[in-house]
């Protein structure tokens, strides 16, 4: 399957499908491809009479092929474009004119959020027809989310250390939409000529505190660094709804659930365990210090003590437990 890039670029050399079927549950590059198609392939004057963009919740697939099936007015061709297709009705009725597309339209649907069920004629029209390209936008990993900000920096003349990455992966999450709007905003704000990303940078022109966040506390807890790790938590606690307590369980749940994997892996060469982990082996040094620290029995408990703690914070097991207490006691358990 082609990547948006390679879409992109075959659009700018004269390689145009006549319909486009963007799906997948990472909107970004369903969005990155259409608006593309929207801006680039007919001129301004051309747009007047020939771009027409449907919302599918408030169309009907009939006026859709209707519109498809026009002939472009003092152009080449014109181009129909569908956003949140995956809000039709009847997306099948769509089927025979995905079979024979009009050779002088581009027809865009934007299938956002997931896939279409593989059981259906429609499906088997948009991916095996020759005049019809099938897009899947996948979900990254959360583990390559911040080698993705690293990247898409560099396209924005900005260098990203990867624990600056990582921290922004941390505050913005794995929405690529979202992370791409606070680059574009750093590539923006930064002082004249600064080309480095910093954490101070983050704290400063994203919102988000370089000292009291998840991957502090994570290696306050790695080093059993109590005082520091209190502080953190009781940050939260001051800023519950800019630390939500089930961020923190996930995120902690992620590192001791690799933990335990080491454990049972400690001995092989650490590229191959790097491999296993899913992990840079930058970061196994994390990993090599926690076991140290952390029995793999002692882990098995603290995993315990985080599926606790994510039902009582959802009221299972829990009467009067604010999240606070329920932070405070896991920490103080997995740190005794």
């Amino acid at each position: 399957m082609l990547s948006a890039t390679q879409i992109i670029e075959d659009i700018k050399k004269g390689t145009i499908y006549p319909v486009y079927f963007l799906c997948g549950e990472e909107p970004y590059y369903i969005d990155v491809i259409s608006d593309f198609i929207e801006k680039h392939v007919l001129s301004e004057q051309e747009k007047a009479f020939n771009l027409q963009i449907f919302y599918g919740k408030d169309s009907d697939p009939l006026a859709i092929i209707e519109a498809a099936r026009r002939f472009p007015m003092m152009a080449n061709r014109q181009v129909v474009i569908v956003k949140e297709a995956q809000e039709l009705d009847k997306t099948d009725l769509l089927t025979n004119y995905v079979r024979q597309p009009a050779p002088t339209t581009i027809l865009v649907l934007n299938y956002k959020h997931k896939k279409l069920d593989k059981r259906t004629k429609f499906y088997q029209a948009v991916s095996k027809s020759k005049t019809c390209l099938y897009f899947e936008s996948k979900k990254l990993y959360d583990n390559q989310i911040p080698d993705w900000i690293i990247k898409y920096g560099t396209q924005k003349n900005l260098s990203l250390k990867y624990d600056t990455a990582l921290l922004i992966a941390e505050h913005v999450g794995n929405d690529l939409s979202n992370i791409v709007n606070e680059l574009d905003k750093l590539a923006i704000t930064l002082p004249a000529g600064t080309k480095q990303v910093l954490p101070e940078h983050i704290e400063k022109y994203i919102g988000f505190s370089k000292d009291y966040n998840n991957i502090e506390l994570q290696k306050a807890i790695i080093n059993r660094d109590i005082l520091k790790a209190n502080r953190i938590i009781f940050h939260f606690c001051k800023n519950g709804k800019d630390h939500p307590i089930q961020l923190t369980v996930s995120y902690l749940y992620f590192f001791f659930s690799k933990l335990l994997a080491y454990h049972r892996v400690k001995k092989l060469p650490r590229a191959r365990i790097a491999e296993m982990l899913k992990t840079r082996e930058y970061f196994l040094k994390d990993y090599e210090k926690a076991a140290q620290r952390y029995t793999s029995s002692k882990v098995v408990e603290i995993i315990s003590l985080l599926h606790e703690t994510d039902a009582r914070s959802k009221g299972i097991g829990n009467i009067s437990a604010t999240p606070c207490d329920l932070l405070k006691e896991l920490l103080f358990r997995i740190l005794h």
